[in-house]
């Protein structure tokens, strides 16, 4: 048995496709999506018969509402072989572009997110929580569920996907 906490946020975004996708999806578009996040404790654990809680929600979701909502909300999805990207460099600085490993796709996205909030727990919680399960819903009637273990589908490196800062690129 285990207990889990469940947080969910929408943010808006626009990105596009380049490696052999629909010629829709190659060109800039948006949608809007919700990010949900499942989070278990890192070491099994009874309610303490006082606070009966894991941790606070607030110390749980605060750093990582602000991660959406002020880095992702509105930002530009780009691969770092996308021809766009030098000029959305130029046009919109670092601020609300999200630079990824190959497409920016809702699988890739997924996972990405998943490697960003555990690194924010890490740091914010010494790592008591961990991300059991990451759902990216893109739209109504699609949506992505990312669980296991980020650096099995992520490049090793220093990307900012485990960076506990608000970086995207």
């Amino acid at each position: 048995m285990s207990l889990a906490l469940r947080f969910r946020r929408r943010f808006s975004m626009a990105h596009r496709l380049t490696s052999g996708a629909a010629a829709k999806c190659a060109t800039p578009h948006g949608h809007d999506e919700y990010v949900t996040v499942e989070l278990v404790s890192a070491e099994p654990r009874a309610l303490d018969g006082d606070a009966n809680m894991l941790v606070e929600f607030g110390r749980a979701k605060s750093r990582w509402h602000r991660f959406v909502d002020e880095r992702l909300d509105h930002g530009f999805q780009l691969s770092t072989t996308d021809p766009l990207l030098a000029i959305a460099k130029e046009r919109f600085g670092e601020w609300r572009l999200i630079v990824t490993p190959g497409d920016p796709t809702t699988e890739l996205m997924a996972a990405l997110l998943a490697a960003k909030c555990q690194a924010i727990l890490d740091d914010e919680l010494d790592g008591a929580l961990r991300v059991r399960r990451l759902t990216l819903q893109e739209t109504p009637t699609n949506s992505v569920v990312f669980e296991g273990d980020p650096r099995e589908v992520l490049p090793a490196g220093d990307g900012w996907w485990w960076r506990a800062d608000e970086s995207t690129s």
